[in-house]
């Protein structure tokens, strides 16, 4: 029996791990197999991901429609081996992936017998910027879709909800259109049933082009909570995205989980039960924007001690 493919796609902090994780804790014990792939060397999405019934594969430190893309096949392989076998492999992209790249890359023959890409999902950001509907990645995501999970619908009001689900709309205008606040999207739309996959034409592959380029912090001890809040504030203007966990002095027996994206900034609690492993971050901007230096001065006068 073929084992679908579930490609999920969208821009840099659109809600793509969100959704997964709804479906995944939906999956009513069907085996599902997760690929995380993060743009960075420390994979936060995947440790974000909970309840794969076969397992989460994380490919971090690159991007699978082009340094990983030998991993993502090599990754697939190996997961059709497993016994009993997944019975649907979900694959999260990173935010900066060009999805055509990553289909032609599932067109492989071999793969696509025994795992054939069932469903392309955009997740969108509803709260995004307009701007973002003329960015050429962005479009080359919307238009490989064939559903698009409009997420965050309740950080705007309902005309702006509208507006954007109406430009959507004209963009790919063959895909299905859902609102997916908090993740949640009908799973008969995700995995149709087995057999309807259709082999895509994609356009002949482009050289790949650097624009985005990833930042780590990491520290051993905990940082004072108001001090990175400091941070962000002076940072955010020059990212595109920043998401990690934080160990704080004022919270020693617990972790926060920071987002950036949109130059929205949250931090929560971690509501799972997990000691402290230090402050990880990931910051992610266009190429230029600023530097490893930057992060550094600015997270140790934050922090009051030096990074590992």
């Amino acid at each position: 029996m073929p084992v679908p493919i579930l490609l999920v796609t969208g821009f840099l902090g659109a809600g793509k791990t969100t959704l997964v994780n709804r479906i995944l804790q939906r999956a009513d014990g069907r085996r599902i197999a997760a690929v995380v792939n993060d743009f960075g060397a420390i994979n936060i999405d995947a440790e974000l991901i909970a309840g794969a019934e076969d397992g989460v594969v994380s490919l971090a430190n690159g991007c699978i429609c082009c340094t990983l893309e030998g991993d993502l096949l090599r990754t697939l392989s190996n997961l059709l081996r497993r016994t009993p076998r997944p019975e649907a492999i979900v694959i999260e992209t990173s935010g900066v992936a060009d999805p055509e790249d990553i289909i032609r890359n599932l067109m492989d023959p071999v793969i696509w017998r025994a795992a054939p890409l069932e469903t392309v999902l955009c997740v969108v950001d509803a709260a995004a910027p307009e701007a973002l509907l003329d960015d050429p990645l962005f479009l080359s995501q919307l238009r490989a879709a064939d559903l698009l999970a409009v997420s965050k619908g309740d950080l705007v009001d309902k005309a702006s909800l509208d507006e954007r689900c109406r430009s959507l709309s004209q963009i790919n205008r063959r895909a299905t259109l859902v609102e997916a606040t908090g993740g949640d999207i009908p799973l008969d739309l995700v995995f149709p049933e087995v057999g309807t996959a259709r082999e895509r034409t994609t356009r002949p592959k482009r050289p790949s082009i650097d624009r985005f380029e990833t930042f780590n912090w990491t520290s051993g001890t905990p940082i004072s909570l108001a001090g990175f809040q400091q941070v962000v504030g002076r940072l955010a203007p020059r990212l595109v995205r920043a998401k990690g966990f934080l160990d704080t002095i004022e919270k020693p027996d617990g972790r926060y989980l920071f987002q950036l994206a949109g130059g929205r900034a949250t931090l929560a609690p971690l509501d799972r039960d997990e000691p402290a492993r230090g402050t990880r971050i990931v910051f992610i901007a266009e190429i230029g924007r600023i530097t490893q230096v930057d992060i550094d001065d600015a997270m140790i006068r934050a922090s009051g001690h030096q990074g590992q």
